[in-house]
């Protein structure tokens, strides 16, 4: 298989384009870093509700992942 890069592989979760995509989750975030997912920023809490992260996939592609608390 032949892979192209197109030099976005490290842009920035905020870089202009459609380059992440977002997914409700749960209990995941831990298992995917425990099997060497790459962290973008950190894993953050918004107010006692989400649980939100940023993950870059193979093709540099972000996925977020929100984890609904409670």
């Amino acid at each position: 298989m032949l892979l192209v890069r197109t030099g976005f592989e490290k842009a920035s979760v905020n870089a202009l384009g459609i380059r992440r995509i977002m997914f409700a989750v749960d209990d995941v975030i831990a298992r995917l870093l425990a099997h060497g997912s790459e962290l973008v920023g950190e894993v953050v809490q918004y107010e006692d509700m989400y649980r939100l992260a940023y993950i870059r996939g193979p093709e540099g592609i972000i996925v977020g992942l929100s984890e609904q608390l409670g």
